[in-house]
């Protein structure tokens, strides 16, 4: 039977409460002290004995209560730390002040082809074939973030290290081990965790539903996919919600810019760098984004701007899955899939001998076109109010709505910047203005827009209804031909066929444009 008893701290009389069960010849295989608690372990004490022993131990002064428990605090905690460890899927040592391996989990004893037993007592440094890292750790006070690489049976590892201190001291520390994979999925966590899928592609045209059709069948296939259009079109935010829907959903995606970073650092942060490849790199080599990304996606954005020394390497992975870090003479494999953007036109690229034929054939397995904004005109307004409620909401102040004219001044912008320029203009209009309303001239489009129809400065109106009636003008003069019909142009506008007729004819369109 095991007991709790319950005493007033006071000197020697955890001694007094042993010699009591000695008294009465009872074995004890484990006692805790905790004040005001003392835990025994008695095998022998039964439940006919307990009476007995529970009035002896009140008649020693300050023991106030004796409680039958199922199990001692310490040997519980115990327990639940273990399985604790044996939960966690990285592995896990906790090591003393001298670098000795005191805990080691299943996971770490797996990795380690040891048993758990057999690395208790064992020197960290030397596990990992480093003599020094003990000395890195010691020296570093047990502080070390997840980016010192080891090898652990030929495996990478990027270690993290958390110190354990008593009474000011350090008392050693709690080292953990992540595969590169389980890095990533941590860096894809804090990177696009609001990212969503098809359901964050705004539209209703028939440009976008057609895409969002073609783009659910295409994420369901592994193979190498190519998303082509306009800068500003969102082919990022395709390329997520593909991998969302894809069977690599679970797993990370992790993107590179090609044209945002110059050649030698685009290599490293691809592939990784084996240790003391160049000057200034991280002791153990750092692994690069294929690695990180094991078993998800790499999002390759501005592929046309990869050099072609790059194009090459980037190859040769296609191919095999297979790669070199950069200064390694180890070769490595992963499972990825690589999704690529860009909006030049490759096919010109190709035939001008500045991107590889070979390797747009492996990267144009599957391919998307992102549709321009200005082919899909019937989600403007939808985009726009969605951005108005989230620059509201960004510069804290309340809900604003578009006027008519406002209205009808997005409408007719051609909008080369696609959904990126639209959602600046919306972000600058709300900062920029106090009112309940945007108008049109709080867009600050009309004056870029007169400029590119008069190849000049715009004329002064020398009145508002001149100036009005010169916007109506424009307006219809440049959407008639691709609504032509008043009926089809109200409805483009949302407003009345009569309005519009009467418009049409008021300015002479079509005849007059």
């Amino acid at each position: 039977m095991r007991i709790d008893v319950l005493f007033a701290d006071r000197v020697g009389i955890a001694h007094e409460i042993l010699a009591v069960l000695a008294k009465r010849r009872l074995n004890v295989v484990a006692v805790e002290v905790d004040p005001p608690h003392i835990h025994i372990d008695a095998p022998e004490l039964d439940v006919p004995g307990f009476g007995a022993l529970d009035a002896a131990l009140r008649a020693v002064p300050g023991v106030e209560s004796v409680t039958p428990i199922d199990i001692l605090p310490g040997t519980r905690r115990r327990l639940h730390l273990d399985a604790l460890l044996a939960a966690l899927p990285d592995p896990v040592l906790a090591v003393d002040r001298a670098c000795r391996i005191v805990v080691a989990n299943a996971a770490a004893a797996t990795v380690a082809g040891r048993s758990e037993a057999a690395l208790t007592g064992a020197d960290f440094g030397r596990l990992f074939g480093d003599a020094e890292l003990s000395d890195l750790l010691v020296d570093n006070g047990f502080r070390l973030a997840a980016g010192q690489e080891v090898t652990l049976n030929g495996q990478p590892f990027l270690l993290d290290a958390t110190p354990i201190v008593e009474d000011g001291r350090s008392a050693g520390g709690v080292v953990t081990l992540f595969a590169p994979s389980r890095l990533g999925e941590r860096l894809n966590a804090l990177q696009n965790f609001d990212e969503g899928g098809f359901d964050r592609i705004l539209g209703e045209s028939a440009p976008v539903r057609s895409l969002k059709a073609r783009a659910a069948r295409v994420a369901a296939v592994d193979a190498p996919l190519l998303i082509l259009g306009e800068t500003g079109t969102g082919k990022e935010l395709i390329a997520h919600a593909c991998h969302r829907a894809s069977p690599r959903r679970d797993k990370p995606f992790l993107a590179l810019n090609c044209a945002a970073v110059p050649e030698s650092l685009a290599e490293s942060e691809l592939f990784g760098y084996a240790p003391g490849s160049f000057t200034g790199a991280q002791r153990g080599g750092k692994p690069g984004l294929l690695e990180l990304a094991h078993g998800g996606t790499v999002f390759l954005d501005e592929i046309g701007e990869m050099s072609p020394y790059l194009q090459a390497k980037l190859l040769r992975f296609l191919n095999d899955g297979r790669f070199r870090r950069v200064g390694g003479d180890r070769e490595q494999t992963v499972d990825v899939r690589v999704v690529s953007a860009t909006h030049r036109d490759l096919d010109a690229m190709v035939a001008e001998h500045s991107f590889r034929e070979d390797l747009f054939y492996r990267l144009n397995v599957l391919s998307l076109q992102v549709p321009a904004l200005r082919e899909r005109g019937d989600d403007i307004l939808l985009l726009a109010r969605h951005f108005i409620a989230r620059a509201c909401a960004q510069a804290r102040r309340p809900p604003c709505r578009l006027t008519v004219a406002a209205s009808a001044a997005l409408l007719a912008n051609p909008w080369p910047g696609n959904v990126r320029q639209l959602e600046n203009v919306i972000f600058r209009a709300v900062t920029m203005s106090d009112g309940a309303y945007l108008d049109a001239a709080d867009l600050e489009l009309a004056g870029a827009r007169m400029d590119a129809e008069t190849g000049g400065e715009p004329a002064e109106p020398s009145s508002w209804d001149e100036a009005a009636a010169a916007f109506e003008r424009g307006l219809l003069r440049r959407l008639y031909p691709r609504y032509p019909s008043s009926r089809k142009l109200a409805a483009r506008l949302h407003t009345s066929h009569t309005m519009i007729a009467n418009k049409l004819r008021k300015y002479g369109i079509p005849d007059g444009t």
